[in-house]
């Protein structure tokens, strides 16, 4: 058995639990703050002692709590319900400590205080769920589920750790749902320490049950249900056991799922699994399991006579379900009917806003007799502290008969037997809710309060009786004392702590003055001064808690002309500096290029800009807007914080976001993310700091979709951060995966100058497209990581040098040197920010002379591009590698499309392995990004033979047939001359008529294969018949017309294979009316596409 406990919380549970070591000869240990010192919990434990801190904070400090039961001889401690009871890190740093946690072990603790792993749980089990997602959401993720729902559908955010309503939000429509989202954040983070939400659809009509489950790790049993359906935005107000209108294949059904669950994970203390059910439909669904003791959970105590707060103590001690005789056919039928009532100490506004209500307790007398029990931690005098929850006594009403009105009426009555005074509660309200008929008929749902909200508030208090005698109060002040002296109260404009006092007794305040801060909601609120006195009596001491409304001063009003404020002599200084605005200004002046003059020297004298350079060419003038500058190293172990932030700024990651071609795509498309690896700083490696920054800047781009804009020089993965003792390898971090996940959702551009090895080699990999310089080497290691894996010893310049790299098609695009670099990343990424509204084109009869006469000659197919396109808009795509596809970006009269080509100077235009993946790929972009397509025909089909066969070249060609049939931009055909076989079938996206339009120039022909080979395939009998060379080629050659006369473009289309003929110097025209008559697509969010592939 525990020798002694440790209980760590506060209030009625507190006590509750030191009752229960107790009755179990436990000796208990109590914990406080300083500003909980006049809670009963404290009084009740065997011993106390005081926790360093203030509020809720104090309570959460796990390894404070840990190393006070060291100190104090306790073996256990029980965490209670809140503050640490479902964090599973709390419960390994106990086991750790050699103490025991009352309560599952740590990885149950994971899988069931999780609310989405739980969810994945009861997938994985077969336990139905509501639609939702299975993971902590961010705020795209969340938008795009919402997006999805049916029309006028409502979602519920979640907190995916705790309980109690606590971080739980509605979003009706979703212009809603960012504030909901911050909101549920932030009350999350306060109460649990863990801001992580999760979305799921809403159940209007639905009514909330729980399983209560026990279990001692080899079994488990069940004790019934709760039904906890009167809520009051997401908080239960009031809990039934049983339910009395459960119907049993219900019951019977939600008790399976519960012990499918706890079987699931070998449950080995208590957990509570609870369901929603659909009121219209009878269905119900798994929401959460709560791995704790639950508030409720003195109802199932009532009706079943299993203290759970002792069981949990025992199977902590090691005891068994068999040995504590409480295996299933032990467990007693409910004995009649339970009902706790919250009792709050709260204002309820009519608009269903609660507000704290603070003040000193007068009187609390709570009701006695039989049936009726009190959970409370309140007694006459005690003050309350806004800083903690509001919960002030659980009411716990019993019957053993059948008769569930009857528990009802008894409930009501013990009310009106309640006398509470000197704090607002939300008894009267409860009354009213009491006294509404679909109560005792148990016509309720989780929404039936927010929906009644004005009728339940409205009710008289005076509707109801008073069973109680009224004495006169033991505490309070003199009343009217105001009125009595005449003069003027200064009086709280809200509860909370009274921090300062800022006068004295009998001081003269001039209007405006600072007479007293109150701390409320962990803000400060300044008292001022509405007018000119002395203060004659101070009603209040610093700090105590006030109340709303509570008087602290009274003052004498004076008509003294010098008392009052001479505005010009407290006049603000507006060109003074304060010395905090002076030191923040100090540290960002340090990270500039001018306060790294050697940096910068080192850096020009290598012919190369500096990271700052490069994004201030990159956007335009004054929009760069930077993130996380003051960051540096995380080296503290092995230098000052003065030194680091001197040679170390930014950590090497200069990051923000910055407007890039705004004058001619308006503000918001030029919106990017752009990044810069700084290689004066440690040679632009990624430290701990920066991926932190990374990471940060990526969740920002994912929620904005916005581009991304990547200075990747750098070598890669950092040693030596030593900051963090908590981190073994790092391999968890999430910014490698958060910039693979934006695949798809944005246009990513890297450029690369300079080294670029391992993480950063990575990073612009990853990217949709990169520009590399001419001095540029990319691997994805570096000569250490090469020597150190025992492959010899080479130069940084051997490893992956720009001139293989773009023969391979790594690179995409080859610049001169960073200038040109930046150049052509802004000009391709115009390409996805929109259309121009200036132009020109050249004088497209030039077009038709592109094709040679001699239909068996080359021809310059890039020339014949930049001549359709918009002057100087044609930009080419990983043109060294397999050079016989061309992929290209241009635009059309300022459009922006994509355009892939056969090469005839290359493999006769042929389509080998290599240039079937760039096309495909080059696809994918478009698509990705709504860029229509044109495909410019002419190849004589796939290569064949079995050197082609070796290099997988089945598959790699099918890409194009399986990429292209799924796009979904338009797509547009232009045969210029061969159109053969199934290679022009994949030119034209696996069918003449899958294009928008298919159209050919007069040179076009067309075959099911060449003609000179079909030629040779259909009459090698009659040719091999020929004995004279001469008179066999003749026969050849005139065969070979018949076929091209067959396959002209013009006898093709009149048999409707293909739409039209047209003149090459109407080309742009067909172009221009194909765009138009394509369906816009809509604005979209989110992808389209899940990726793009790399390669």
């Amino acid at each position: 058995m525990i020798n002694k406990l440790l209980i760590a919380n506060r209030g009625e549970i507190a006590i509750r639990i030191a009752r229960a070591a107790a009755d179990l000869g436990i000796a208990s240990l109590a914990v406080f703050p300083a500003d909980d010192a006049q809670s009963l919990h404290i009084r009740i434990a065997d011993q106390s002692v005081m926790l360093e801190g203030t509020g809720v904070a104090a309570y959460l400090d796990a390894t404070q709590i840990v190393e006070l039961a060291q100190q104090h001889g306790c073996d256990a401690i029980h965490p209670g319900y809140g503050f640490l009871s479902e964090q599973a890190e709390f419960a390994r740093l106990c086991a750790t400590a050699g103490i025991t946690f009352v309560g599952p072990n740590p990885d149950i603790l994971q899988r069931l205080g999780n609310k989405a792993s739980a969810r994945v749980l009861a997938k994985q089990c077969g336990v139905p769920v509501i639609p939702g997602l299975d993971a902590s959401t961010d705020l795209r993720q969340a938008r795009e589920f919402l997006s999805h729902l049916p029309h006028s559908s409502p979602a519920l955010l979640k907190a995916v750790a705790g309980g109690g309503g606590r971080g739980m939000r509605i979003v009706q429509h979703i212009d809603d749902l960012e504030d909901a989202f911050q909101q549920c954040r932030t009350e999350a983070l306060s109460a649990f320490g863990n801001g992580d939400l999760y979305i799921e659809e809403m159940i209007p009509q639905a009514r909330h049950l729980e399983i209560q489950i026990v279990g001692d790790g080899s079994e488990v049993v069940h004790l019934w249900e709760r039904e906890c359906s009167l809520q009051r935005k997401h908080q239960k107000v009031v809990e039934v056991a049983p339910s009395p209108t459960l119907r049993p294949c219900l019951r019977n059904a939600m008790i399976e799922a519960a012990l499918t669950l706890a079987n699931a994970v070998q449950l080995n203390s208590l957990s509570t699994f609870e369901f929603l059910l659909d009121s219209r439909t009878d269905r119900f669904f798994f929401i959460e399991a709560n791995p704790r003791l639950q508030v409720e959970h003195t109802i199932t105590e009532a009706v079943t006579g299993i203290d759970l707060v002792q069981t949990q103590l025992r199977l902590a001690s090691g005891e068994t379900l068999r040995s504590m005789n409480l295996q299933q056919p032990n467990i007693p039928q409910p004995l009649g009917y339970a009902m706790q009532l919250r009792v709050n100490m709260e204002m309820l506004q009519k608009d269903g806003n609660i507000r704290p209500a603070g003040g000193t307790l007068d009187i609390f007398e709570p009701p006695g007799g039989p049936g009726i029990r009190i959970d409370s931690f309140g007694y006459a005098g005690y003050t309350s502290n806004p800083r903690y929850d509001s919960l002030l006594m659980k009411l716990i009403l019993h019957t053993p008969a059948t008769s569930f009105d009857g528990l009802v009426s008894r409930a009501y009555r013990a009310l009106c037997q309640t006398r509470v005074q000197g704090v607002q509660t939300n008894i009267e309200f409860l009354k009213n809710l009491l006294c509404h008929p679909d109560v005792a008929s148990q016509q309720v749902y989780t929404r039936f309060i927010d929906e009644h909200l004005e009728q339940l508030v409205a009710t008289s208090a005076h509707c109801h009786p008073v069973q109680y005698a009224d004495a006169i109060a033991a505490v309070g002040i003199e009343p009217n004392l105001s009125e009595e002296e005449g003069l003027l109260p200064v009086k709280a404009p809200m509860g909370g702590l009274l921090v300062e006092l800022c006068v004295a007794q009998d001081q003269p305040v001039r209007p405006g003055q600072l007479m007293a801060v109150i701390e409320s909601m962990k803000m400060q609120h300044t008292i001022n001064a509405s007018e000119a006195g002395i203060i004659r009596r101070l009603a209040a001491t610093a700090g105590t808690a006030i109340s709303e409304h509570q008087t602290l001063f009274l003052i004498e009003p004076a008509a003294v002309d010098t008392l009052a404020v001479d505005a010009s002599s407290e006049a603000p200084d507006l060109e003074a500096i304060r010395a905090d605005l002076a030191e923040a200004l100090a540290r960002h002046a340090r990270v500039v290029d001018s306060a790294r003059s050697q940096a910068v020297e080192r850096r020009h004298a290598m012919q190369k800009r500096t990271a700052r350079e490069n994004l201030h060419d990159l956007c335009d003038p004054d929009s760069f807007m930077e993130y996380g500058a003051l960051t540096f190293a995380a080296r503290r172990g092995r230098q000052s914080v003065e030194e680091l932030s001197h040679s170390t700024p930014a950590d090497g990651l200069i990051a923000g976001i910055g407007q890039i071609n705004g004058s001619q795509f308006g503000p918001q498309q030029a919106r990017t993310l752009v990044l810069a690896y700084d290689y004066t700083v440690l040679a632009g490696t990624q430290g701990l700091m920066s991926h932190k920054k990374l990471s940060r800047m990526l969740t920002i781009a994912a929620e904005l979709e916005i581009p991304v804009v990547l200075y990747a020089e750098g070598g890669g993965g950092r040693p030596g951060d030593d900051d963090d003792a908590t981190r073994a390898t790092g391999l968890n971090m999430p910014s490698f995966w958060q910039f693979a996940k934006l695949s798809g959702l944005a246009p990513r551009i890297s450029i690369v100058s300079g080294r670029c090895f391992a993480g950063n080699a990575v990073l612009a990999g990853s990217s949709d497209i990169i520009i590399a310089t001419q001095d540029a080497n990319i691997g994805m290691a570096g000569p250490a990581m090469v020597e150190g894996a025992g492959l010899g010893t080479f130069a940084a310049e051997d490893i992956g040098p720009v001139n293989l790299q773009t023969h391979n098609g790594v690179v995409d695009y080859l610049a001169e040197d960073e200038t040109h670099a930046t150049l052509i990343a802004k000009q391709m990424l115009g390409y996805f920010q929109g259309a121009l509204t200036h132009w020109k084109c050249d004088d497209q009869r030039q077009l038709r002379y592109a094709i040679p006469e001699n239909r068996l000659r080359s021809y310059d197919m890039w020339s014949a591009i930049e001549t359709l396109a918009d002057c100087g808009s044609a930009i080419q795509l990983r043109e060294q590698f397999a050079s016989n596809m061309i992929t290209a970006l241009v635009r059309m009269e300022g459009h922006p499309l994509g355009i892939i080509a056969n090469n005839p100077k290359v493999l006769g235009g042929a389509i080998d392995a290599d240039g079937a993946d760039k096309a495909a790929r080059f696809l994918q972009l478009c698509d990705a990004f709504d860029l229509p397509v044109l495909s410019i025909c002419d190849t004589p089909g796939f290569m064949v033979g079995p050197d082609s066969e070796k290099a997988a070249h089945v598959r790699h060609s099918s890409r194009m047939f399986a990429v292209a049939a799924n796009l979904n931009v338009p797509f547009f055909s232009l045969i210029v001359r061969k159109g053969y076989g199934l290679g022009a079938m994949a030119m034209t996206g696996g069918s003449f008529h899958a294009p928008l339009s298919t159209v050919a120039w007069p040179t076009g022909e067309f075959g099911g294969m060449g003609f000179e080979g079909a030629v040779t395939l259909a009459y090698r009998a009659e040719l091999d018949a020929i004995a004279d060379p001469d008179e066999q080629k003749l026969l050849f050659d005139r065969l070979v017309d018949k076929f091209y006369q067959q396959g002209k473009a013009i006898n093709v289309a009149a048999s409707l294979e293909f739409d039209a003929v047209i003149d090459p110097a109407d080309s742009r025209q067909w172009l221009m009316q194909c765009i138009q008559a394509a369906r816009t697509p809509n604005q979209k969010r989110g992808k389209k596409r899940p990726f793009i592939d790399t390669w």
